[in-house]
């Protein structure tokens, strides 16, 4: 899918595919709000804790299209910045009785990510026109208000990799695992093979020509449950293919998996 990729790393060696992994997680570049200018912040929330949360939502805007910026004292431009806005503020709904829920006594009393406003700058809007810049999520929770409370803000997103700081980093979860390799004894009697193919929680062994076999292997996790019992370790060789790796990346959303 667009957000998760599994796919198969064959005949390299554990450096090789750890390193293919750490890139992934930290080099690979993505665009995160860096810079948040307060102009109001009346909510519970100190200014650099919901600073903090609003660099860590996921922004859709491919990084290829930017540049990075080579020192913080350098100029905002539309080819190194992202602009955006939040200005949410909370109201009492008129005659709504005490003991109305939340959702009927307040406006606004939650902000979301899918509050926070693009704004263009120079030719952005045509370069982005048919993909406008955005959260990846529009229902993550910001903050929660309170009639009188109110959040205004202005944001710089800019381009950035997990090297140095988390939130620039395009992947939830980049791992790998040795593909298993399992052995079964032939010769099993009937009881035997129906006791194998029913203790497996997963159902990687089946029958094929009398003879009980991993059918599947890629699903086993080595939880070890065919061998547990007295004896199954003679029947049953559980090992793994040194040079066979299974990766799993799951993108944030800004980023396709595949592309990363």
């Amino acid at each position: 899918s667009e957000e998760e990729i599994v796919f198969d790393l064959v005949g390299v060696d554990a450096p090789i595919a750890n390193a293919l992994r750490r890139i992934m997680i930290a080099e690979v570049p993505s665009m995160a709000i860096e810079v948040v200018r307060f102009v109001d912040n009346s909510s519970v929330i100190p200014d650099e804790v919901l600073a903090h949360r609003l660099g860590l939502i996921p922004i859709r805007a491919d990084p290829r299209l930017f540049s990075s910026k080579t020192s913080s004292e350098e100029e905002d431009s539309p080819l190194n910045t992202i602009s955006l806005r939040l200005c949410v503020e909370c109201t009492a709904t008129p005659n709504a009785p005490d003991d109305a829920p939340k959702e009927q006594k307040y406006r606004n009393y939650k902000v979301y990510s899918g509050d926070i406003e693009w704004i263009p700058l120079g030719d952005q809007a045509e370069r982005f026109g048919s993909n406008p810049i955005r959260p990846v999520f529009d229902d993550v929770l910001v903050a929660e208000l309170r009639p009188g409370q109110r959040i205004e803000c202005e944001m710089s997103a800019i381009r950035g990799i997990g090297k140095t700081h988390a939130k620039f980093s395009p992947v939830a979860t980049a791992s790998y695992r040795l593909l298993p390799h399992i052995t079964v004894a032939s010769g099993l009697s009937d009881a035997q093979q129906r006791e194998l193919i029913e203790r497996c929680p997963l159902g990687v062994f089946d029958i094929e020509d009398g003879e009980v076999v991993a059918k599947s292997p890629r699903k086993c996790t080595m939880c070890r449950e065919c061998i547990r019992h007295p004896g199954w370790d003679d029947l049953v060789a559980l090992e793994r293919i040194r040079n066979h790796f299974i990766f799993s990346v799951e993108s944030v959303g800004a980023w396709n998996a595949s592309d990363i």
